[in-house]
């Protein structure tokens, strides 16, 4: 199979389609709107995962899991975000099939199985999670109550985009529960710094943090913060979001609590969530028309070592030394393969790790063995070196270390370039149409002006960054005045 893809330039689409399939990160599924994801694509969710959920404990929260199906009447419970997602749900009506009398073969739904209660497949955790936590509560005592799960939910979409927008995806949910609304609001600024210090640290993907519109807002939410990225094609790209839920679901759900002054009182509530869409994130920030570029914190592969020789005895003498340098990688925390398969060229081995995006690829021969040295070269610049086979664990770690770091810089130039400030409505059209990125506009507050500009450009408003500069300006759109700049851009 053909290892090559459609150009970025040419259509950045279709490059992105073809680069998560050519890359082995994930294939489509015979359930329309659903995707597979491939051995090569779940270990890069793995590794995600692994440090997330580090993470997470470090900050106090413990993992459960919850049931995949809500009754109907516990998901209407909280008005605003049963309505949000209505849109979005599967609903299981019945619970067996029967043969079919009248075409041999076939099954048909059991009439007669009919469930008391239909049942939501979750399309967000809230309503289970809540009516939960509701036999959990009594006492300040058992608070703040610290729950993450990780699991899959349920969305219904029929036009796919792999790891973008798929029916069914994987994410993590967090859910807790506070005596005050001080510690609740805490707790949403806490997490949404472990959603950017893990995106920039790990990913190599800088971010913006910043608070929703109430038109962005997650349903039931009385803030969203978020962490907004900007792919390669000037698109934005929400990475994660923390929301806090005041005491909305504890008034729906009636979880209360006895306070110090033994007095009842509704719990505070937050939910914060990152999902698979990271991968799509992962793969639109720094990749190339070769093939995927990987932060060496996340990939799979850190390094790859390719022999190349010329019959069994070059082979074995090869084989010997690369058993001693993988001993010493391995040891140093590095993952390494040995691609010793003798199926394949060592050019085709070439393509086929650059399109993975392995950051480090080491190709040893008999003549580098004569010199006790191996060809190095890296992913993200394409550069060949030659390293001495002595001390190269420490030379490897230094070069991983400075990959990471320049991937990071070089996403951090793109952005810092394409936030540009817009001050009246000719020169933000304009720039949504010639250097997409993120426009900094004045907005006068209103949720029908910002519709208006989502239906006239198709952008929206990102975020109100949490670092914003309060000043004196005019609405782009009506010319109403406004207090400060928000960030706008079209986005996945």
């Amino acid at each position: 199979m053909s290892k090559e893809i459609t150009s970025m330039k040419e259509d950045y689409s279709q490059w992105y389609n073809d680069l998560v399939i050519k890359a082995g990160l994930a294939d489509y599924s015979a359930v329309r709107g659903c995707m597979v994801i491939k051995p090569y694509g779940y270990a890069l969710w793995e590794n995600m995962q692994q440090q997330l959920d580090r993470m997470f404990k470090e900050t106090g929260h413990q993992n459960a899991y919850f049931p995949l199906f809500v009754p109907k009447s516990l998901f209407e419970a909280e008005e605003k975000n049963a309505e949000g997602f209505a849109k979005e749900c599967a609903i299981v009506t019945h619970y067996r099939l029967k043969a079919d009398p009248d075409n041999k073969g076939k099954l048909i739904v059991d009439p007669e199985a009919k469930l008391e209660e239909e049942l939501v497949v979750r399309p967000t955790s809230e309503a289970i999670i809540w009516s939960t936590y509701k036999g959990w509560i009594q006492s300040y005592r058992d608070l703040p109550l610290l729950i993450n799960q990780w699991a899959n939910v349920v969305r219904w979409e029929m036009r796919t985009r792999l790891f973008l927008r798929t029916t069914e995806f994987l994410w993590q949910e967090g859910h807790t529960a506070h005596a005050t609304q001080q510690e609740a609001i805490d707790e949403t600024v806490q997490m949404l710094n472990v959603y950017a210090n893990f995106a920039e640290s790990y990913m190599a993907m800088p971010v913006i943090k910043g608070v929703k519109t109430a038109n962005e807002r997650f349903a039931g939410a009385l803030d969203t913060y978020c962490i907004e990225a900007l792919m390669q094609d000037g698109k934005a790209l929400q990475a994660g979001t923390s929301h806090f839920l005041g005491q909305n679901f504890a008034k729906a759900f009636d979880v209360k609590f006895s306070d110090r002054e033994n007095k009842l009182d509704y719990v505070w509530a937050t939910s914060w969530g990152v999902s698979t869409r990271l991968i799509g994130a992962l793969v639109m920030a720094h990749s190339d028309d070769q093939g995927l570029v990987l932060p060496p914190k996340l990939a799979p592969i850190q390094v790859v070592i390719v022999p190349i020789f010329k019959g069994e005895e070059q082979k074995h003498l090869i084989d010997e030394k690369v058993k001693f340098l993988m001993e010493q990688l391995k040891a140093a925390g590095i993952s390494v393969k040995y691609d010793d398969n003798d199926n394949n060229r060592p050019g085709w081995k070439f393509a086929e790790y650059e399109m993975k995006g392995v950051p480090v690829r080491i190709a040893i021969g008999a003549r580098d063995l004569e010199k006790n040295v191996v060809e190095v070269a890296r992913r993200d610049t394409k550069e060949k070196m030659s390293f001495s086979v002595d001390g190269l664990s420490a030379r490897i770690i230094e070069l991983l270390d400075e990959i990471q770091r320049a991937i990071y810089n070089k996403a951090k130039i793109f952005r810092e370039e394409r936030i540009v400030k817009a001050d009246d409505w000719d020169d933000f059209v304009k720039l949504l149409d010639e250097k997409p990125g993120f426009i900094s506009a004045h907005w006068d507050g209103t949720g029908e002006t910002e519709d208006k500009i989502k239906e006239l450009t198709k952008a929206t408003i990102r975020c109100i960054p949490l670092d914003n500069v309060q000043e004196a300006g005019n609405c782009i759109l009506t010319g109403n005045p406004s207090t400060q700049r928000v960030l706008f851009a079209r986005a996945y």
